[in-house]
């Protein structure tokens, strides 16, 4: 594992049981432990975080109990400005192009490893470390270790996916302490210690954004994007009226209002161009491959020929396996052994082999089977 000489590590604590047990473990291995939770957040005057949102009082309030208990000290520091040029209008510009867009890989990306990990080496931390179910392993050679990012063992858990991004340099300078426990561990143990934030609830939501005002939220930023038009089928026959294209995603069935349609249909694209909707039978989900955008991989190394992979296009789906296509620097074509459901723009795609992950990218394009013939792989 890492060459621990230097024991001091920032723990980035979100208030949830996660990041109280990581904080914990590393000062039970010796560690010297400072706790930060990010305020990233302050919404607008009719935002109401949930109490389980990592921007709320109690998420705060609960990781300075946790590290009052543990003796450590914490601190907040303020990242609305990082956080809303960084995360939150990449979010909303994404919905102009009719994608949609994944805001914990951007807030794992831009605040999380890349401000955070880097004021934490400014401030003389060896190490940045989270709760997330992950792994990282070192591998020693002549030219000092390679690092490699592996799914936590839990798979239920597993948060890899959103973790894709992070390069050699990054891995060096972090710790994941859960890597290898199940979240029944974690919570048994937490709760073991005593840590008042053992049976805090998970958030499910955006952490910006929650279900009461999510269409308000979009409607003033992006409001061509939250005004009704027409929903099509496959031939281009307007059967409907749809609410606002940011309020539908690939693949959805609910929320149509095309219950009286003799066969089931679902969001198979978004037509920004020309406000439309279109909609078709299931099997119309199903797409050879696609394209990806802003793709990194975690070697550091750009791959000079195609490579097999098993990927995963969303964060609770099935690897599948394809084949992996260098195009130019940052973009790459993928194409799977049998056809995928529901590939959607704006949404990540993360490569692996077995267990480990070998990077990622944004989705910016779906390959259907005509296509292929022309493919210029």
């Amino acid at each position: 594992m890492n060459d621990r000489a230097d024991r001091t590590v920032m723990v980035a604590m979100s208030g949830g049981v996660d990041s109280s047990l990581a904080a914990a473990l590393l000062l039970e291995e010796g560690f010297r432990v400072t706790g930060v939770t990010l305020h990233l957040w302050a919404g607008e005057p009719t935002w109401q975080p949930r109490e389980s949102a990592c921007c709320s009082v109690e998420a705060v309030e609960g990781a300075r109990r946790v590290c009052q208990l543990l003796g450590v000290p914490h601190y907040v520091f303020n990242v609305e400005g990082a956080f809303l040029a960084r995360v939150v209008n990449p979010f909303v510009e994404a919905y102009r192009t009719g994608h949609t867009p994944n805001p914990c890989i951007a807030c794992n990306r831009e605040i999380k490893f890349r401000l955070l990990l880097d004021r934490a080496r400014a401030l003389g931390f060896r190490y940045l470390a989270t709760g997330h179910y992950a792994r990282i392993i070192a591998e020693e050679g002549e030219a000092g270790p390679r690092w490699h990012l592996l799914r936590g063992v839990d798979r239920r858990k597993d948060q890899s996916y959103v973790l894709y991004m992070l390069g050699q340099e990054d891995l060096g300078h972090l710790l994941f302490p859960l890597g290898g426990l199940r979240k029944e561990q974690v919570r048994r143990e937490a709760a073991r210690r005593g840590l008042p934030t053992a049976g805090r609830p998970e958030s499910q939501e955006i952490c910006f954004v929650t279900e009461r005002d999510y269409r308000q939220f979009l409607s003033k930023r992006v409001p061509e994007v939250a005004s009704p038009g027409p929903i099509r089928d496959l031939t281009g026959k307007v059967i409907g009226m749809h609410q606002g294209l940011a309020f539908y995603t690939v693949g959805q069935r609910k929320g149509l209002g095309l219950s009286g349609h003799p066969v089931p249909l679902f969001v198979i694209a978004i037509d920004v161009k020309e406000n439309a909707l279109v909609v078709g039978p299931e099997e119309a989900l199903y797409a050879r491959g696609l394209e990806a955008e802003r793709t990194t991989f975690v070697s550091g190394k750009w791959p000079q020929q195609p490579l097999r992979v098993s990927a995963q296009v969303r964060y609770r789906s099935a690897a599948s396996p394809g084949t992996l296509f260098p195009l130019a620097p940052g973009r790459v074509r993928l194409i799977f052994d049998a056809p995928e459901r529901a590939i959607t723009p704006g949404q990540a795609v993360v490569f692996y082999q077995g267990d480990e992950v070998l990077g990622g990218g944004t989705i910016s394009k779906t390959i259907r089977e005509e296509h292929l013939l022309g493919a210029d792989a």
